[in-house]
């Protein structure tokens, strides 16, 4: 313990000795100040140098594993419910929201509770935003204490993909079965708008500029009437592109009208994942149940090709695609020649080149992958192995695995983003 009554009265009379004496106490304050108060300077620090890293939202456990983006080295864990004590009280006390809970679970969840589905954080590493469909809701979670510093429960049952404006101020997630996508204050939790969708609202990508976001609903994915003639069963689904100022819809179209049109009839409507060139003007949409996904040229407004992946399960019934999905998960390369795909029935990952579709296909490195998408720079894709619990990272050049990590249960969505510098999981 320091004692200021020690220091020698005589030498105060100095400026050196003033300055001494301030600096002293200055310091012994910052010292007890960065012990016992949350606003030290050694945690400013932390805020104002962010370390990168690669958030993976373990779907069926609630937590999140944070990876070190350039190491590729586990760095700690986030609880994505830390409030599950609290919502699973009010679920059991509500009947209408346990039969929701309940039919997530079985008719989407695979017999599983979907607690974290989509997330970002903001830039300086603070707060993690969290869409958690069984609890219909989207969170904001403090990285540093694991704690909520925000709720905004969504229109209707469940929440699902979301995404971030390129400004990192905006998070639209999609509301399942409230028909709306919502645009939230990431900082606040706010709504600052909302704009309609089809059936279950699906896919959300901004525009490089943020003026846009360009949006899917996929219909009713989790029924067991799969057959082709039964199609007009799965509800309304629509591509749209939307107005960041103005929420109004610029442009739509039902994708069967556009599969019309280039002769491919027998295939679903239903967009799943996209991803799309550098300039935005052409798409690469995939489909409920097909092995492969379709190029749309957003200029000409028109389906301009169809790429085929081979279907690994031939035998398997349509009606046992997970949610409709035969592939789920598409990314491109900055260079944008090409294309990363998950292969989720047929358990591969697929590097397709996007002049001509040659592929080449990665194998036996895990099962059920559920997403792909790209690191900043554009190099490497990201993918979950959803059955195995393990994310991959792929280099595009190479077209080898350059490291594979363990997760929790059942990994689906994977983002970059950012934790405090000097952060240690939980």
């Amino acid at each position: 313990m320091l004692s200021f009554n020690k220091l020698p009265i005589k030498h105060l009379s100095n400026t050196f000795a003033l300055k001494r004496l301030l600096t002293v106490i200055l310091s012994t304050s910052l010292l007890f100040t960065g012990i016992f108060s949350n606003t030290s300077l050694a945690n400013e620090t932390n805020w104002q140098d962010p370390r990168r890293v690669i958030f993976v939202g373990n779907n069926w456990e609630g937590m999140i594993d944070v990876i070190d983006a350039e190491t590729y080295v586990k760095v700690g864990r986030i609880n994505g419910v830390p409030d599950k004590q609290q919502r699973m009280t009010e679920i059991i006390f509500n009947p209408i929201k346990l039969i929701a809970f309940q039919a997530i679970r079985h008719m989407i969840g695979e017999g599983h509770d979907q607690l974290v589905d989509d997330m970002y954080s903001t830039k300086d590493g603070r707060l993690l935003v969290v869409s958690r469909p069984s609890f219909a809701d989207v969170v904001a979670i403090n990285i540093a204490t694991n704690e909520i510093a925000w709720r905004f429960p969504v229109k209707g049952i469940r929440a699902d993909h979301m995404a971030l404006s390129p400004d990192g101020t905006q998070v639209a997630v999609s509301a399942s079965t409230g028909k709306v996508v919502h645009i939230l204050d990431v900082e606040t939790g706010k709504e600052l708008g909302q704009f309609p969708s089809g059936d279950s609202p699906h896919e959300n990508v901004y525009a490089k500029d943020g003026s846009k976001i360009y949006h899917a609903s996929i219909g009713m994915v989790f029924t067991p009437l799969d057959e082709h003639f039964l199609d007009f069963t799965k509800g309304i689904r629509r591509f749209q592109v939307v107005d960041t100022k103005t929420l109004t819809i610029i442009k739509q179209f039902n994708m069967a009208d556009k599969l019309k049109e280039a002769g491919l009839h027998s295939l679903s409507p239903a967009v799943r994942p996209m991803t799309h060139t550098p300039d935005e003007r052409y798409f690469y949409f995939q489909l409920s149940f097909l092995h492969g996904f379709v190029e749309y040229d957003m200029q000409e407004d028109k389906i301009t090709r169809l790429a085929l992946l081979p279907n690994l399960v031939p035998d398997m019934p349509i009606t046992d695609y997970v949610n409709d999905s035969a592939h789920h998960g598409i990314a491109m390369n900055k260079a944008g020649d090409t294309l990363c795909v998950a292969g989720t029935m047929d358990d591969y990952l697929a590097l397709v080149d996007r002049k001509t579709f040659e592929y080449h296909i990665l194998t036996e490195l895990g099962e059920k992958p559920y997403w792909v998408t790209s690191d900043q720079a554009g190099e490497h894709c990201y993918i979950s192995w959803s059955a195995t619990d393990q994310m991959s990272v792929i280099n595009y050049k190479t077209k080898k695995e350059v490291v594979r990590v363990d997760v929790g249960d059942h990994p689906q969505r994977i983002r970059e983003g950012y934790v405090p510098a000097m952060w240690v999981g939980y």
